[in-house]
């Protein structure tokens, strides 16, 4: 359903490199062709480079599904801070009711 377009070109647009330098080049000689390769057959304008982004309808379904899961993913983060942070003070607040009734119980025992 989505597959990459990977763009095809027969010709070499630029100067090729290659990877490995020779060490030696005195026995090389290199060969320079300055005119490009000359077909016999019509070649389709480029087509004008447009600033707007088109999408597809899977296009859009993929980017609108992206964007549910990413609200749904940082709501289950927030939520859960929430909660940890809930837990934490019902704890504290636990422990300072038990801290304070056994203060309590040690004055009066005085």
């Amino acid at each position: 359903m989505l597959q990459p377009r990977i763009p095809v070109n027969p010709l070499p647009t630029g100067i090729v490199t290659p990877l490995v330098q020779p060490t030696v080049s005195a026995d090389i000689a290199p060969h320079h062709t300055n005119h490009a390769a000359v077909c016999n057959h019509h070649h389709a304008p480029a087509p004008a480079p447009s600033s707007a982004v088109r999408l597809t309808p899977a296009g859009l379904a993929a980017i609108v599904a992206g964007g549910v899961g990413a609200v749904l993913v940082v709501g289950t983060v927030l939520v859960s801070m929430l909660l940890a942070v809930a837990v934490s003070a019902a704890s504290v607040a636990v422990c300072a009711v038990v801290l304070r009734s056994l203060l309590n119980n040690q004055n009066r025992r005085r």
